[in-house]
């Protein structure tokens, strides 16, 4: 039997049955949901604010483990960075200066290692930007890794050949019975009677004086040449070559291997000029250098000094 609530009435001053309609009770049926919702989220609320589930604990535990290894990573990328900074600083000033091979530019030591498309599967991730940052750094190491590899194949191939290439670069004079009278530079020339470049060095010596290549190597041009007259030019590899100009007699033919030292001609007074002598030049990479600066390799240093001190005036030339 259900039980009759009562509730008291002041003013008749006894009790009476409370009356009890579809709408109060609807009333207090939904208070009591909200109140209950209210002290549920409440609760719910305390609970996942201080209170950490086993899976947040582990995951807690494993974000921690990951930002150790990635602090690991770093470290060891960056003294990757500095052991491979050392490589190629020794590789420029060094190795490569010793064995006369030009450094590596900057820009092919840098080295194209990822466009935009590289990394776009990297992208729209919560930690987007620092995993593609890392993944940069890491293929410009491995790309500079490469370079570095391969300078050093290079850099092992010119060790080889050091002995070639000593024997090969012009190391001296190329005749022994002259006099040398004129020097690299601007100089007046005796024809023009003007100031001229003149791309080597003048040997004033009689006609018939032998001439000798100064450097392993190969003929390439053995003939009358416009201004030179008649010409020898001597590739030595290794990015050099020779000219012998105003030759009386060429001993030599193209295409024929010539030794340090070996006699390849005899002076003259063929060409473009007022008098017998040798016309000596050097270039290096196509581009006409002083001849002077080899000549220490045949001289004794008081013989070399003197020779430089000699340069720096300006004399005419002879062609």
């Amino acid at each position: 039997m259900k039980k009759s609530k009562f509730k008291y009435n002041y003013e008749t001053l006894s009790f009476e049955p409370v009356k009890r309609n579809f709408k109060a009770m609807l009333k207090t049926a939904i208070s009591f949901i909200f109140s209950t919702t209210f002290v549920v989220l409440l609760v719910a609320y305390f609970l996942f604010q201080y209170i950490r589930s086993p899976k947040e604990i582990m995951l807690e535990r494993e974000l921690e483990n990951m930002e150790f290894n990635y602090n690991v990573l770093t470290d060891r990328m960056a003294n990757l960075e500095a052991v491979l900074e050392d490589l190629q600083e020794r590789d420029d000033n060094i190795y490569r200066v010793i064995l006369e091979a030009d450094p590596i530019p900057s820009t092919v030591r840098e080295g194209v290692y990822g466009g935009v498309e590289r990394y776009s599967n990297l992208a729209n991730y919560t930690n987007s930007q620092l995993i593609i940052n890392t993944t940069k750094r890491l293929d410009k190491i491995a790309s500079q890794v490469y370079v570095q590899s391969t300078s050093f194949d290079e850099v092992f191939k010119l060790a080889t050949q050091k002995e070639e290439m000593l024997l090969s670069i012009p190391g001296i004079l190329p005749t022994n019975k002259a006099n040398l009278v004129s020097f690299f530079g601007m100089r007046p020339h005796p024809r023009y009677k003007m100031m001229r470049m003149h791309s080597g060095v003048d040997f004033s010596a009689p006609t018939g004086t032998p001439i000798y290549a100064t450097g392993n190597g190969v003929v390439t041009t053995a003939k009358f040449m416009a201004g030179y007259g008649n010409t020898i030019i001597v590739d030595h590899g290794f990015n050099y070559k020779t000219l012998y100009g105003h030759l009386s007699k060429i001993d030599v033919r193209p295409g024929q291997t010539v030794k340090r030292g070996q006699n390849i001609g005899k002076i003259g007074n063929t060409g473009t000029s007022v008098g017998p002598h040798l016309h000596y030049e050097v270039h290096y990479k196509g581009t006409a250098i002083n001849p002077v600066n080899f000549f220490a390799f045949d001289l004794s240093p008081e013989e070399y000094n003197e020779i430089l001190l000699r340069s720096q005036t300006v004399g005419q030339s002879l062609d």
